[in-house]
C-alpha cells in the first residue's frame, strides 16, 4: 500500500512538473526512463480528445486478414491469459503492428462505458492518437513495459493500468502486441512477465510456422530444445535469413548483425552435421551448446511466398503455378508506372493476387490500403476514399480524417469492386489520377499523393461503359494493362493450390489428408472458387482432432453429395457466406462435443466466450 501511495505521488508531482509548469521530465525523480520519453514524444497529443471511434467492421476484417498468421500463433496465448484477466477482472488484448486492437478476450466491466469501447477491437492504441500507453509505447520502445494510471498522457486514461510486450518477427519486425489492461491496482510486475512470455511463446510458434529451409535449435541446456526457451535460426542458401530473440541472446548479437550472414561464420561449419539429430555444436568463440538441425520447407519462407508442410503434402513447383506468369508480368507493368485491373470471377482471388503483387513491387515497402467499393455504404464511401475536415459533417471526427488514398501515398492503392463505385465518385477519384491530389471533404488545401494502383472487378467494364454506368475515361485510366485470374475450375494446379492452403491451415494441428479426399476436391467445380475452397478447408481442419488423417467422411455433407454428379451441375451451385460456414461449423462441434462448451471450445481453437457469443446470437435471432 505505501509503495502504491508513493507511486501515486511522484506521478502526480511529475505531471504537475511537465504539464503544469512545462520542464522536463529529468527534473522529476523516480519515473520510468520509458515513461519520460514518451511524454516528451506526446507533447502534440490533445489531452482534450475524445474517445475514439472503432474502424468500420470491414477495415477491421481486412487488418485480420493481414495479421491472420500471427492471430492463429497468439490463440492459445490469449486463451491461456483469459482466465488470468477474468479472475483479476482485467482483459487481454492483442494489436496488429499500427496498435489497431485485433482481439479482446476477458472482463471489461471494470471501465467505465467510453474506455471499454476505446479498448474494443477496431480501436487504434498508437501513442500518436491515445498518447503514452502500454500498446504505443511499447510498439515505439520495442521493449515489454508497464504504463500504469497517472503515466498515461491522457488524463482520462488514469484510472487503468496496462502491462504491454511487442510480438517480432524472426526478422525483427514487430508483428503486434499482446497487453493487459486493467483497473491500476490489478497491474504489475507479475502481470507484465505474463505478457512477456506469452509473447515468447508467439513468437516461437510464428518462427515455426514461416521457416522454410533448415531450422536450428539451440541451447546451453540441452532440456530447454524443443521449448519456447530455445533458440531459433532459419538457415536459407548457406545464409541466416531469421532468428528468434533467444537466439539473438544466446549468441550475444542483434539482428543487425546476424541477418542474412555466412552461417559459417557465426555458428560454425558443423551445422549442416546435425541434421535430424542432437548434439554439441562448438561455437567460433569456443562455446559449446546443445543443438539440432531440420528442414524446414513447410512455413512460408522469408523470401518467397508460403510453402505446405513438406511431410504433409506436395510442394508446389513453379511450374505448376498458374497465377506465377500473370504475377510476374503485372509486376513489371506496375513497377513502370501503369495502373493494373484484375478481373475474375467471385471469389478467384483477386484481393490474394493484388496483395501478392504489392509485395513483389517496387512499392514492398509502402503500405498496401484495401477498399472494396462494393462493401462501403454510398454515403460513406466518399469520405473513407478521400478524407475530410474536422467538422466537414454530423458525425465526422473531430480533429477529421486522412482517407484511404493518402493512406496509400507510397505504397499500393487497391480498389475492389471498382464497377460498383458511384458515378460521382468515379469523377472525383478521375481527378485524383489525373492531378495526384486529393481534396478533403469539407475544403482546405489539396495534398500530393504518390501511389500505384490496382483495381479489381467481377464485372465487364466495357460493358458497363456502353451503358453508361462506368465512365470511360476512368476506364482508361485504371485499365493499364488487365489480368484475368482463372477461376478455380479451370486452374491447372489445382491440386497443387488445395494441397498448400491444406498445409496452411493444418499445421498447427499436425493434420494430413489422404488421396481419396484430395481426389474429391480435385474434382469438384467450385463455383465459389478459392474462397469457397478456403470455407471447406477451414471447417474440415476446425472439426479435426490433432494429429488426425483426413479422408472423404470429413468432407462436408453438402459436398460429399455432389462430388458424384456431374461436374458441371456445380456451377450453379450458391457458395455459402464465410459468417454461414462458421456458424454452421460451431454447430457441429457443439453437437459432437454434446453441448460441452469448454470441449467445442478447445476443438476448435477459440476462446469459450466466442462459443458463448455464438449461442447467444443463435437465441436472439430465433
Amino acid at each position: 500500500m505505501k509503495e502504491a501511495q508513493a507511486l501515486s505521488l511522484r506521478i502526480e508531482h511529475a505531471r504537475d512538473l511537465f504539464f503544469m509548469q512545462g520542464r522536463d521530465l529529468s527534473d522529476a525523480e523516480g519515473m520510468a526512463p520509458h515513461i519520460s520519453r514518451s511524454w516528451r514524444r506526446c507533447r502534440s497529443v490533445d489531452q482534450a480528445v475524445v474517445e475514439p471511434e472503432p474502424v468500420l467492421l470491414q477495415h477491421l476484417r481486412e487488418r485480420r486478414e493481414q495479421s491472420m498468421q500471427m492471430l492463429a500463433c497468439a490463440q492459445p496465448e490469449l486463451d491461456g491469459l483469459a482466465e488470468h484477466a477474468l479472475s483479476a477482472g482485467c482483459v487481454v488484448i492483442l494489436t496488429d503492428p499500427s496498435g489497431l486492437i485485433l482481439e479482446e478476450i476477458g472482463s471489461p466491466e471494470f471501465l467505465p462505458k467510453a474506455q471499454r469501447i476505446a479498448l474494443a477491437p477496431g480501436v487504434e492504441w498508437s501513442e500518436t492518437s491515445r498518447g503514452t500507453n502500454a500498446i504505443g509505447t511499447a510498439l515505439l520502445e520495442r521493449q515489454s513495459l508497464m504504463v500504469l494510471g497517472g503515466e498515461h498522457f491522457l488524463p482520462q486514461n488514469g484510472a487503468i493500468g496496462c502491462a504491454a510486450s511487442p510480438i517480432f518477427t524472426g526478422r525483427g519486425e514487430i508483428a503486434g502486441v499482446i497487453d493487459i489492461s486493467g483497473e491500476a491496482a490489478q497491474v504489475n510486475d507479475h502481470t507484465l512477465g505474463l505478457v512477456r512470455m506469452a509473447a515468447q511463446q508467439v513468437e516461437h510458434r510464428l518462427m515455426l510456422a514461416q521457416a522454410s529451409g533448415h531450422l536450428l535449435r539451440f541451447h546451453a541446456k540441452p532440456g530447454l530444445l524443443g521449448t519456447a526457451r530455445e533458440g531459433l535460426v532459419v538457415i536459407d542458401d548457406g545464409r541466416i535469413v531469421a532468428a528468434n530473440r533467444v537466439a539473438l541472446g544466446l549468441l550475444g548479437t542483434a539482428w543487425g548483425g546476424l541477418l542474412d550472414q555466412s552461417v559459417e561464420a557465426l555458428i560454425g561449419m558443423r551445422w549442416s552435421q546435425l541434421e535430424s539429430r542432437a548434439g554439441l555444436l562448438t561455437l567460433p568463440d569456443g562455446r559449446q551448446i546443445a543443438a539440432t538441425v531440420e528442414r524446414a520447407a513447410r512455413g512460408a519462407s522469408w523470401r518467397t511466398p508460403s510453402r505446405p508442410p513438406a511431410a504433409r503434402v506436395a510442394e508446389v513447383h513453379p511450374a505448376m503455378d498458374d497465377v506465377a506468369p500473370l504475377l510476374k508480368l503485372a509486376c513489371k507493368v506496375l513497377d513502370g508506372g501503369l495502373p493494373i485491373l484484375v478481373t475474375g470471377e467471385t471469389g478467384s482471388g483477386k484481393e490474394v493476387f493484388a496483395r501478392a503483387l504489392h509485395h513483389a513491387s517496387r512499392r514492398s515497402k509502402g503500405p498496401f490500403v484495401a477498399v472494396n467499393c462494393a462493401a462501403l455504404p454510398e454515403t460513406l464511401i466518399e469520405a473513407e476514399l478521400f478524407g475530410y475536415e474536422a467538422g466537414a459533417f454530423t458525425g465526422a471526427r473531430r480533429r477529421g480524417m486522412p482517407g484511404r488514398i493518402r493512406e496509400a501515398s507510397g505504397g499500393v492503392l487497391f480498389l475492389d469492386e471498382i464497377g460498383d463505385m458511384p458515378l460521382l465518385l468515379q469523377t472525383r477519384l478521375l481527378r485524383v489520377l489525373e492531378e495526384r491530389t486529393v481534396v478533403p471533404l469539407g475544403g482546405g488545401p489539396g495534398i500530393r499523393v504518390d501511389f500505384d494502383l490496382v483495381c479489381a472487378t467481377h464485372r465487364d467494364l466495357q460493358q458497363m461503359s456502353a451503358a453508361g454506368a462506368f465512365r470511360a475515361d476512368l476506364l482508361y485510366r485504371v485499365d493499364g494493362y488487365r489480368v484475368a485470374v482463372p477461376p478455380l475450375r479451370q486452374r491447372r494446379d489445382r491440386r497443387a493450390l488445395i494441397e498448400r492452403l491444406f498445409g496452411q491451415l493444418a499445421q498447427a494441428k499436425r493434420l494430413s489428408i489422404d488421396r481419396a479426399a484430395l481426389d474429391r476436391l480435385d474434382a469438384h467445380a467450385w463455383a465459389g472458387n478459392v474462397r469457397e475452397l478456403n470455407s471447406v478447408l477451414r471447417a474440415m481442419v476446425a472439426l479435426a482432432d490433432e494429429g488426425d488423417t483426413l479422408g472423404v467422411d470429413q468432407l462436408p455433407d453438402r459436398f460429399v453429395a455432389t462430388t458424384a454428379q456431374d461436374p458441371q451441375h456445380h456451377l450453379v451451385e450458391v457458395e455459402p457466406a464465410l459468417s454461414d460456414v462458421v456458424e454452421n461449423t460451431i454447430d457441429q462441434v457443439l453437437s459432437a462435443c454434446h453441448g460441452n462448451v469448454a470441449t467445442a471450445a478447445k476443438r476448435l481453437g477459440v476462446h469459450r466466450s466466442t462459443v458463448y457469443r455464438h449461442l447467444a446470437q443463435r437465441s436472439t435471432s430465433r
